[in-house]
């Protein structure tokens, strides 16, 4: 059953359309003010819904902060397997492709940065889940690139991708609080070395 239009809509495209407007509201209010300081009163009025309409979209305010999350990690791990898969044949080259992507990605708008990298901690326990997938979804794309270059695979390759994927995410972290923020070739340049490294053969 497709429940009855209402003004050319039907009651599912009805609440499509309120949630989408709910999950713009909270890319920018969870980034500014951000999540603590969002209350539902205030999603609701910016998009223009009820408090009875937001209950009909999302548990709550963390249900909604996991949605919006997981649509900005969709949207990098997308980008950064496009662009990995589009470089040159070489270890180096995807990393450095894949880096630079996950960078200019993350940082082209500020909300995007700021929910994925403050605010998804902000949050709390409710996005400790969230951000497990998130984080398994970026290191799968490493663990596939590098297994195929056995010669240059480390041992522990698993618990090094971890540790630099959190190095990755502690340098937008420095870019999206910092005062003076540093030059996002800076931070590529930055992980790009660290990743190299990481992955020189015989740690040269």
């Amino acid at each position: 059953m497709t429940g009855r239009a209402y003004r050319g809509l039907s009651a599912e495209q009805r609440l499509a359309d309120r949630r989408e407007r709910l999950m713009m509201a909270a890319y920018t209010l969870f980034a500014n003010p951000g999540f603590p300081a969002t209350t539902i009163e205030r999603l609701c009025t910016m998009a223009r819904v009820s408090n009875r309409a937001f209950y009909e979209c999302f548990s709550g305010r963390e249900a909604l902060m996991e949605a919006v999350y997981d649509r900005c990690v969709d949207d990098t791990l997308q980008a950064v397997a496009k662009a990995v898969a589009a470089a040159p044949n070489t270890l180096d080259d995807r990393i450095e492709h894949g880096i630079a992507e996950y960078v200019a990605f993350a940082t082209k708008d500020l909300r995007r940065a700021h929910i994925m990298h403050v605010e998804v901690r902000r949050a709390g326990d409710c996005l400790i889940t969230a951000r497990q997938r998130a984080v398994a979804g970026f290191t799968r794309i490493m663990e596939e690139t590098v297994a195929a270059y056995p010669q240059r695979t480390p041992p522990n390759t698993h618990l090094l991708i971890l540790g630099l994927i959190g190095a990755l995410q502690e340098l937008l972290i420095e870019w999206v609080l910092a005062d003076v923020r540093p030059a996002t070739d800076d931070l590529i340049i930055t992980a790009v070395h660290i990743f190299r490294r990481s992955f020189s053969p015989a740690g040269a």
